[in-house]
């Protein structure tokens, strides 16, 4: 697995029983994003597809949109006193006419650390900023059976997290459950952002017929991921923020929690559910 993960001498005790023995750790590592030359942002990543995650990163801050946009991602030198390449800087360069974030402290736009935005001006920061609204014409329709078996597809395909357990994964599904990418990292944002850059490198985006499956929570970032790729789908096993859902409704995207075996909760979107009975309106 190379950087992506390391061993570590663990105290392991079972029902009293007490040994010593090597630990597999997934691997945390800090990646600096440069754009054109300057600092942009700073990360907690698993190393691999740094490329596609400084690529995704920058779709998800209105940067990137397609694959004529983006020049080139090189590894910097010099990162280090003894100008070493720890490849963990990034610098990467847009083609002549992109518009670039403000640089400043500042600076208004929705980052994966904080800047400062919440409520009412982090969801007039997507509206403004989403390059393509949710528009799936004809519209994604997926039964309830075909989400269901999303989690156990995305398990199935985690390699590393066998390993470790320590990972958290996201994947892109078609509306026939295909699985179409995958990828693993520490952060469910950073997962995301690797599927989402190794979409735009191909010229794939927007990713409008397309179901995000995400370990773990919904939080407000990654609804707001899905809807800056064109997402129309998002699904979790875990619980959604209550902006993540404000978000999904404002957007028009869909938005399922909770999602374990058979059971679900749909928050926002529920045209896209396909439904034996009519759904119930308190």
């Amino acid at each position: 697995m190379g950087r992506v993960t390391e061993r570590r001498k663990v105290l392991r005790i079972r029902d009293g029983a007490v040994s010593t023995r090597p630990d597999t750790l997934v691997a945390e590592e800090p990646l600096e994003i440069r754009l054109n030359g300057k600092p942009l942002a700073i990360t907690m990543r698993t190393p691999g597809d740094d490329f596609a995650l400084a690529a995704g990163f920058l779709v998800s801050e209105g940067v990137l949109a397609t694959a004529s946009d983006l020049q080139n991602i090189v590894y910097c030198a010099g990162a280090t006193v003894d100008g070493s390449n720890t490849y963990n800087v990034v610098d990467v360069k847009t083609a002549p006419g992109v518009t670039l974030p403000d640089f400043s402290l500042e600076r208004n736009v929705y980052t994966s650390s904080s800047c400062g935005l919440c409520g009412k001006a982090s969801l007039d920061a997507v509206r403004t900023t989403a390059r393509w609204p949710i528009a799936d014409t004809p519209p994604l329709r997926v039964t309830p059976e075909l989400l269901a078996s999303l989690p156990d597809r995305l398990r199935s395909a985690q390699r590393v997290f066998d390993r470790t357990g320590g990972l958290h994964a996201a994947a892109l599904f078609s509306a026939e459950g295909e699985l179409l990418d995958t990828r693993e990292d520490v952060g469910r944002h950073n997962a995301v952002d690797k599927l989402v850059g190794r979409a735009l490198q191909n010229d794939g985006l927007p990713l409008s017929r397309t179901i995000l499956m995400v370990s773990g929570r919904a939080s407000f970032e990654l609804a707001q991921k899905a809807v800056m790729a064109g997402i129309p789908m998002l699904a979790a096993v875990s619980a959604p923020s209550s902006l993540a859902v404000d978000l999904a409704a404002e957007t028009g995207l869909t938005l399922v929690g909770f999602l374990r075996g058979s059971s679900m909760n749909v928050y926002a979107g529920v045209d896209r559910i396909t439904l034996q009975e009519p759904a119930i309106h308190n």
